[in-house]
């Protein structure tokens, strides 16, 4: 495997790089002493409400600070300083402090100025220069929520960004930006924090977040190139602020409990059902078991986060620590994190900065063993006592189901890993208008994993009833250790400059990245069950088996970009990037990825000048194009399998080698190219802001497996090849009004909206996809396919239940053939698409996909003196949710739902519902879909913000106590545990959980319980 760097054009920049490195060491305190404290707040002089975040600084001095969130601030000055008072949306105000130590000032609505600035790929803009389709959600929106991510906390907040989230602690939940633009390909989003690219911010305290900046068109991510295919999200950090240190802590703890848990059948119900089912009585016994009681509890929740922020107009430091507990809904399953941040910038004169941006996080994660527990739960019979005197119920006694007691208690899973993710830059400007910036980032995760598991047997010493099958003849062990390291180097020049009414910024530079992974496994048998004898050497030496694998690759990249306005009305934007990545081959290895977008902002024509609706107008239209290389690094490589037996005369087998594997020579980039148009405005004094888009995507040259023939000697039969293309198109739609009822009472309402349609536009002479194997008569449920969404379900049309013998002879074909002459009454009816008298697979239609055609978020705010109240809310419409724990029910000793007890079909009850009692293994049909749609409570939080007065006395400045509560109601149609599904919830040896491919997605097997959360917190600021 070839694997060079591509970069090496910019080593001669080290030297600025490293330079000045050693100065990062010191913390300058060059700052005058000040003579007096001045305290006060800030109000909007409109609504008479506090004004958080606004800026407070000496003139003619970098010293200063930032109101907290009740509007108040206290900064150390001279005297005879002037402050000057600042906000995004509002007009400055300077006010001489003449010797006063009590300074309250009301801020006017700037409605013109319209200055706010978001970040952007390798810079900033002013938001209404912005010509891309871009999002802002501020931290303070996110730290509300009792959750591990940010990304967690974005679900509703921004139109055309979909959040599925696992309740499965340690888990990050999957982003789909304007749907989903690949099969097999990567589709997360690309992470950037702090300039720094990662697929995972589990490591990422919320409470350390100023931003999130969704980037979500190709021409906002084109200067992300081969990055950019699936959306951007753009996390800054919190800096240090000249003035005075400040200390604040923030924390809340609380309980979650499961949403919902789907009612089973007791035991008097499980054996009225089992004895028709099987045709053998089947007695209730004298217990009756839940056994979702057994493995669930209700878990304990805590995060705290303390931060110190300060520093003199010469060097800033923001120093935090976090620590986050989830005790997880299954029993044995915790997951911790600690973390730390230190970020620090240095002005060494107007000329050259530098900074420093340095994290590091441990996670520890106790890992239940989730697959067979939890969908044994669901299978195992009630009549089975779960556990007495530190014995088991034998469940496997009646059906082939392990008691899921056991399951866990049985095996032990833990992960550790160890994470270091950081950047430093050096900044120079050597006039006004002209920018250098080096930045150097690095990820770095250690990764450590331990699965042991207890040697049992199945006699008296385990269970309480010995027989049936469910033992592990030999404890084992098996250890894995993970490492990866990726780094970033951006080296970027800025021109930026303005001629009479002509904007002009052009910035050009190179980047560099390259990504190494190695991992190495060991295993052994007979391993003591004592933990601290876990060790691989204490087994049985003849049982050793290891293994290893790694992966490396590399990005070299050069990027421009040109933003031009002409007095302030007429916008362009101008983007360029071409990528080198050594996951393709020599001839295909660059990419070329441009984008161009347009603005016209309205407002500021002349025609405009005498109308009092539109504060800003803007039209805005955009196309581009941007890369997707996450394919496997080997996927054109062909390699040599070693070591196969060859028999030769005689019958002795000969060693030799053999290509096992057909690989595609020319394997190439999958390209998405999109075209958006957009409208936003702000209206009534700013009072009303709104956002409509309208975007198509399509994603092209995507990676699928195509079938070649056996006689090709291939192992699995199929080749990875550039044989697909996937098309996206929508509206997204923001609206938000805020405004007061009373000088104390004041309110905001916002809320968003996604139309979406996913299809597969051309498989190009490839196969068909099928995935979602169930097992047992499910061997698939999905199908992609042209003009179909991704994933969507293929299966057998349920038609009804047959209720007689008649009704089973009277089905027949155009020809006059039975169609289902082996069905009983109470089978399920069969639709014959294909007319040939069966039914087989080439009857399967398609019903539906998990992907919603529409998705919402809604968000209330209410604010009356020190309270507050905010209410958040989520939803989708328009999917389908495969029941498949309902279709994985494999013999007549399987327990069933409550309602299938009751509700099943007899010859009295003559439904056309659900089917007689029966052993389960049913094909796949439209009988396991199930509606998608859901509503829920996302988050509501009521908070009490302390008087001023009252803290003051004890030496604090702010204060606010809030009770907070996620997940606390929803609306669903699914009768299963949740409707929010990421795919096959599998946790690998190495501790990493993942959620399958977009083909899987909707399929509820194994999906962790919803947890429902109420906390109470508290922040506090010195």
């Amino acid at each position: 495997m070839r694997n060079i760097l591509l970069n090496r054009n910019a080593r001669w920049l080290v030297p600025l790089l490293v330079a000045p490195l050693f100065i990062l060491l010191a913390n300058d305190s060059i700052a005058g002493k000040a003579d007096i404290r001045v305290t006060g707040k800030v109000t909007d002089k409109a609504t008479n409400t506090s004004l958080p975040g606004v800026t407070v600084q000496v003139k003619g001095t970098n010293t200063g600070t930032v109101t907290d969130a009740t509007g108040t601030y206290s900064i150390q000055v001279a005297e005879n300083a002037t402050l000057v008072f600042s906000s995004i949306g509002f007009g400055k105000s300077e006010v001489p402090v003449g010797g006063r130590t009590a300074i309250n000032v009301t801020l006017e609505e700037d409605t013109k100025a319209l200055d706010e600035v978001v970040v952007v790929g390798y810079g900033t803009q002013r938001k209404s220069d912005v010509t891309g389709a871009t999002v802002t959600i501020k931290g303070d929106e996110l730290v509300k929520q009792p959750v591990l991510t940010a990304t967690q906390a974005l679900q509703g907040k921004a139109a055309g960004v979909q959040i599925i989230s696992s309740g499965q602690p340690g888990s990050s939940p999957v982003v789909r930006i304007r749907g989903t633009g690949s099969a097999i390909g990567g589709t997360a989003a690309l992470f950037v924090v702090d300039g720094v690219l990662t697929d995972d911010i589990t490591n990422i305290n919320t409470a350390d977040i100023v931003n999130v900046d969704v980037l979500k068109d190709a021409s906002a991510t084109a200067i992300y190139g081969s990055r950019g295919a699936n959306g951007v999200i753009i996390i800054t950090t919190k800096r240090g602020t000249a003035g005075k240190m400040t200390v604040n802590y923030s924390g809340n703890a609380g309980f979650r409990m499961p949403s919902y848990l789907v009612p089973m059948a007791n035991a008097a119900e499980y054996a009225n059902y089992a004895s028709v089912a099987s045709g053998n009585l089947v007695s209730p016994g004298s217990t009756s078991t839940d056994w979702y009681k057994q493995i669930l509890r209700n878990g304990f929740q805590q995060n705290h986060g303390l931060s110190i922020n300060g520093g003199t107009d010469k060097s800033t430091y923001f120093v935090s620590a976090g620590y986050y507990t989830d005790q997880g809904l299954v029993i044995d399953n915790v997951y911790k994190r600690f973390s730390i941040r230190a970020n620090n910038d240095f002005t060494f004169n107007k000329h050259v900065k530098a900074g420093l941006s340095a994290s590091y996080a441990n996670g520890d994660n106790q890992i239940a063993n989730l697959s067979s527990a939890y969908n044994n739960a669901y299978r195992a019979a009630p009549i089975i006592q779960s556990k007495e005197n530190g014995k088991y119920g034998n469940t496997s006694v009646y059906q082939n189901v392990g008691n899921p007691l056991l399951d866990i208690e049985k095996n032990n899973n833990h992960a550790q890993d160890n994470r270091l993710l950081g950047s430093a830059y050096l900044e120079i400007k050597p006039i006004e208008w002209l920018t250098f910036r080096s930045n150097l980032g690095g990820d770095w995760v250690n990764l450590n994993s331990r699965e042991y598991n207890y040697q049992f047997n199945n006699d008296t010493t385990t269970f309480i009833n010995p027989g049936g099958n469910q033992r592990n003849p030999n404890s084992n062990l098996k250890f894995i250790n993970t490492r990866t390291f990726h780094w970033t180097w951006d080296n970027l020049v800025t021109f930026n400059k303005k001629f009479d009414k002509h904007a002009l910024t052009v910035l050009v530079g190179t980047t560099a990245e390259k990504y190494t992974l190695t991992s190495f496994t060991a295993y052994r048998k007979d391993v003591p069950a004592a933990q601290n004898l876990w060790y691989i050497n204490t087994g049985d030496a003849n049982t050793s088996t290891n293994d290893g694998a790694g992966d490396q690759y590399n990005r070299n990249s050069y990027i421009g970009r040109l933003n031009y306005s002409f007095n302030d009305k007429y916008l362009l934007t101008a983007t360029i990037r071409a990528d080198g990545s050594s996951r393709f081959p020599a001839q295909n290895r660059w990419g070329y990825f441009p984008s161009v977008g347009a603005g016209w902002v309205i407002s500021n024509e002349d025609f405009m000048a005498n109308q009092h609706i539109f504060d800003m107008l803007k039209l805005r239209a955009s196309w581009g194009k941007v890369g997707n290389d996450r394919i496997p690094t080997d996927a054109y490589t062909v390699t040599v399998t070693p070591n196969l037996a060859y028999p030769f005369g005689g019958g002795i087998a000969t060693p030799g080698s053999a290509i096992t594997q057909i690989k595609d020579p020319n394997v190439k980039w999958e390209t998405t190219e999109e075209a958006d148009l957009g409208i936003e405005f702000t209206a009534l004094s700013g009072r009303l802001t709104g956002e409509l888009n309208y975007y198509n995507k399509k994603s092209r040259d995507l990676l699928i497996n195509v079938k070649v023939p056996s006689v090709t000697g291939d192992a699995d039969g199929v080749v990875l090849t550039n044989a697909a293309s996937i098309q996206n198109q929508g509206v997204e739609l923001t609206l938000s009004w805020r405004g007061k009822i009373t000088n104390d009472l004041s309110y905001r309402i916002g809320g968003n909206a996604t139309l979406n349609q996913n299809k597969v536009i051309g498989l190009n002479g490839g196969q068909p996809i099928l995935d979602g194997s169930i097992g047992g008569n499910q061997q698939y449920t999905t199908r992609t396919d042209n003009g179909q969404p991704v994933g969507s379900f293929y299966v057998l049309q349920v038609l009804g239940v047959f209720q007689n013998d008649a009704d089973i002879s009277n089905y027949k074909n155009a020809t006059g053939q039975i169609i289902q002459p082996s069905a009983n009454p109470g089978d399920f009816k069969y639709q014959d698409t294909n007319g040939d008298g069966k039914i087989d697979d080439n009857d399967r239609v398609f019903a539906g996909s998990y992907q919603p055609k529409a998705y919402f978020g809604l968000n209330l705010g209410l604010t009356y003196k020190g309270f507050d109240l905010s209410a958040d809310f989520y939803g989708n419409v328009g999917n389908q949710i495969y029941n498949g724990k309902r279709a994985f029910r494999q013999s007549a000793l399987d327990n069933v739902e409550r309602s299938m007890a009751y509700n099943r079909w007899t010859p009295s009850s003559g439904t056309q519902t659900n089917p007689a009692a029966n052993s389960g293994n049913l094909p796949a049909s439209t009988y396991f879909i199930e509606s998608g749609n859901f509503a829920r409570i996302n988050n509501l939080t009521l908070g009490y913000q302390l008087p001023g007065t009252l803290l003051q006395k004890v030496g604090i400045t702010t204060a606010r106590v809030f009770v907070t509560g996620q997940n606390l109601f929803t609306i669903k149609k699914y009768s299963g545990f949740t409707a929010e599904l990421p795919g096959f919830n599998t946790t690998s040896n190495a501790g990493i959980v993942t959620t399958g491919s977009p083909t899987t997605q909707g399929i509820e097997l194994n999906a962790y319980p919803t947890a429902s959360t109420v906390a109470f917190g508290l922040n506090v600021g010195f």
